[in-house]
């Protein structure tokens, strides 16, 4: 039954998960139509994605705080309402502020249900499975892009773009509610050692920023913030590319780019959880040493689809090397985030995330989209733009990302000892009400 519950809890939250990404790249995907209603340049542009990436990235500090003090069922269903709500509004927008406004508030929604879900599965799941189950949840993601480019994209060239935005935010209302009946599990409850407690007051200003001082986290949270700037950047103006490259419609491009986004991304999350966890049952350090590759393969094939010839159509090699590149820089996904709440107790896990979310959304992807739009504009081309900053970008990460090799091993071992020595704080139970 437990098991069973587990599982019910992750699907929802791939659900959850599915129409955070949707919801984000519906925009994307309109875009063209939107630059066209509005007359907005690429930096206006990308300054849409970047309001969304910088409130969701500020916005993450008190939710994060809360979720490791408070119920964390309760953090994801205001989420996902927030988020849903800025998203229907976003259809009603009549110029360029509205847009704005709208799209900042997406990201508090959205800022919300992350750093709590990623705690609340995390004692779902032990250790030994946290890899795949991670990988699972972010598959929801993959397909969320998917659907946001390619639906978004259909529905806003045939109905105008204010209904793709009206159909993404309806779904969400169901999973709000769906959210908030969830049981909230004991925190540590599927650690090998220590007490499962129901409430922990270990949040504070003073732990938050301590959590740096663990260096494996750290190289996590630093190699991630450079990968976000690509990840983010690429997928928000993966569209624009393909029509100005290759003179695609814009449901033809919303409709491409979704299925490369969704086939690699899906691959490479599910293979990479699977491949972490494996390797991480003779070495802790497999997980880190998975998105390494990933990111450095990504930024080879990165570069292949960029200088691609554009008078042979996107087929023969654009599509096939972007796919590639997706697959590879996914990798990282569920190994990440399953090795940076391995080395977090169970009472600061939610304040890990939000550390992520701040530095990596602040410093990396929260300005990608106005960078490189603000590029594009500077050298007349978008292309060039993303080859000037997505393989540079993608080396240094794998870099930061090695500082850490040496240090997993050291930092799990000392979360464990460090947990099981902690008082008992509350009778035990399977779940709490």
């Amino acid at each position: 039954m437990a098991r069973g519950y587990a599982r019910y809890v992750l699907a929802v939250m791939v659900g959850i998960n599915f129409l955070n990404y949707m919801d984000r790249y519906v925009g994307a995907a309109a875009s063209p139509l939107i630059q066209k209603e509005f007359g907005l340049s690429d930096t206006q542009i990308g300054l849409l994605g970047s309001a969304f990436l910088l409130v969701y990235a500020v916005a993450a500090l008190p939710f994060g705080y809360w979720a490791d003090r408070g119920v964390r069922r309760t953090v994801v269903g205001v989420g996902v309402a927030i988020w849903s709500l800025a998203t229907l509004f976003t259809g009603f927008a009549r110029n360029f502020v509205q847009l704005f406004l709208s799209r900042a508030v997406l990201g508090i929604g959205e800022a919300g249900y992350y750093p709590a879900g990623t705690s609340l599965l995390s004692d779902y799941f032990p250790k030994e499975q946290r890899g795949r189950t991670m990988s699972i949840w972010g598959a929801g993601s993959a397909i969320g892009i998917a659907v946001g480019f390619a639906g978004g994209g259909y529905i806003a060239e045939k109905f105008g773009w204010r209904s793709a935005f009206f159909f993404a935010a309806v779904p969400g209302i169901l999973f709000a509610l769906l959210a908030f009946g969830l049981r909230e599990p004991l925190r540590g409850n599927v650690e090998s050692r220590g007490t499962a407690v129901e409430k922990t007051h270990d949040a504070s200003l003073s732990n938050f920023l301590e959590l740096l001082r663990i260096p494996t986290l750290r190289a996590t949270i630093f190699s991630q913030t450079l990968l976000y700037f690509v990840l983010a950047s690429n997928a928000f103006w993966l569209p624009l590319v393909l029509t100005r490259r290759f003179n695609l419609s814009v449901s033809k491009a919303g409709l491409l780019a979704g299925v490369v986004l969704v086939a690699g991304g899906l691959i490479g999350t599910l293979a990479g959880g699977w491949i972490a966890d494996r390797r991480a049952l003779k070495n802790p350090a497999g997980h880190l040493e998975v998105g390494i590759a990933g990111f450095v393969l990504g930024a080879f094939f990165i570069t292949i689809a960029l200088l691609a010839p554009m008078n042979i159509g996107p087929i023969p090699i654009f599509v096939p090397a972007f796919m590639l590149a997706v697959v590879c820089l996914y990798l990282y996904s569920g190994p990440f985030t399953a090795v940076s709440q391995n080395v977090v107790s169970p009472g600061l896990r939610a304040s890990a995330v939000t550390m992520l979310l701040f530095v990596s959304h602040v410093l990396g992807d929260s300005h990608s989209t106005f960078d490189v739009g603000f590029i594009s504009d500077k050298v007349g081309s978008l292309q060039l733009a993303l080859l000037i900053t997505s393989p540079t970008l993608l080396i240094l990460a794998a870099i930061i990302a090695a500082t850490g090799l040496r240090s997993v091993r050291r930092d799990v071992q000392k979360m464990e000892d460090q947990w099981a020595e902690r008082p008992a704080q509350a009778p035990l139970s399977a779940l709490s009400r």
